[in-house]
């Protein structure tokens, strides 16, 4: 078996912590170097684009960050048809993209039965890989989607500090929310998983970011969501009626700096793991943001497919990108961005390549 590069040596929780603390510009070029060197050897130059498709803005959790959470009054809700979403599948399909990412919140009327049929005509009519983002649901329904044909599944820990998660997420019907074992059961069932977290979360610390990181290798994650926090002046968390604990100059900043570090170290303990530059990073650092993430670390865009009808409704963050830019134009821009970048437009669903951990047991 090949050998994982490692220009900066192996990274324990100690050294991830450092490196989260660092602030001295040429050592973090280091930093950057590193991860796009590691991008390179093992992920290649390609850039997938996955096609986000927004299937639903209800949710019955109360999270005191999200801007669609149960809490939030006024958001005009939405719930597409089976017809909408299978054209959005065909959509992502005409534009070239290899994978349909189907996100919503957690929404008991996206029916397990009713999805299963969408997921096996996607499948059969597009032969897209789909990857699911629907939140914490039971573990019938993720084995009955997993049956139909989905690939990969999405679910964000968002951190790994329990006390500031359980004040961020509240149980939902009296279960107590543990992500990290969902994902443990995802892997158990064939999915690749993806994790993930928010950077300078009120309450969070250095120490626990790197904790998050910690465990995005010791999952051996297939793909991880890293993105910076933004405030919902709506929600709970935005407002100030939550309060985290003030942790003084440990607290992780929300900087587009920060959330690359992370990005950058994720790559590095996690060389084959599928990266996305997020929509909330181009929110807080504008379009170059996403540019920025691609030269550290990451190998993934999510162009949103979502109908121009619904696309503002799914507000999470205030800011989020509404545009109706036509996809075509969107590509070309895109296109001609990572051509200057050195990088190619990716093809083909984009799996995780197994280079170097070809034999994981689930």
């Amino acid at each position: 078996m090949n050998a994982v590069p490692q220009p900066l040596g192996p990274l324990g929780e100690d050294d991830i912590l450092q490196w989260l603390r660092e602030d001295d510009e040429a050592r973090l070029e280091d930093l950057w170097r590193a991860a796009d060197g590691v991008r390179a050897a093992c992920v290649g130059d390609e850039v997938h684009l996955r096609g986000l498709l927004e299937v639903s803005n209800h949710c019955v959790r109360r999270c005191a960050y999200c801007g669609i959470s149960a809490l939030v009054p006024g958001v005009s809700r939405y719930r597409m048809s089976e017809e909408e979403m299978l054209a959005g599948a065909h959509r992502a399909r005409r534009l070239g993209y290899g994978t349909l990412v189907m996100q919503s919140g957690e929404d008991y009327a996206v029916e397990r039965d009713r999805l299963s049929r969408v997921i096996r005509q996607i499948k059969a009519e597009t032969r897209l890989a789909v990857t699911l983002s629907l939140g914490e649901r039971p573990q019938d329904d993720l084995a009955a989607w997993r049956e139909a044909g989905a690939d990969r599944y999405l679910l964000r820990f968002e951190t790994s500090d329990r006390s500031l998660y359980e004040l961020l997420h509240p149980p939902h019907a009296g279960i107590v929310s543990d992500r990290i074992d969902i994902l443990r059961r995802l892997q158990r069932l064939g999915y690749e998983i993806g994790g993930g977290v928010m950077v300078g979360i009120p309450g969070q610390t250095h120490r626990s970011l790197a904790r998050d990181i910690a465990i995005f290798r010791e999952m051996d994650m297939d793909m991880v969501g890293v993105g910076p926090y933004v405030a919902h002046p709506a929600t709970p968390l935005g407002s100030g009626a939550v309060r985290p604990p003030d942790v003084g100059a440990e607290q992780a900043p929300c900087t587009d700096q920060m959330t690359c570090k992370v990005v950058a170290l994720t790559r590095l303990v996690c060389p084959e793991a599928n990266i996305p530059s997020t929509t909330a990073l181009g929110t807080v650092a504008g379009e170059d943001g996403r540019a920025l993430a691609l030269r550290r670390g990451a190998n993934v865009v999510m162009p949103n497919v979502t109908p121009p009808a619904y696309r503002a409704a799914y507000s999470i963050y205030p800011g989020k990108d509404t545009s109706v830019e036509t996809a075509d134009a969107w590509q070309e821009r895109w296109g001609e961005r990572l051509a200057r970048m050195g990088r190619t437009v990716g093809t083909g669903p984009g799996h995780r390549r197994r280079r170097f951990y070809p034999d994981r047991k689930m």
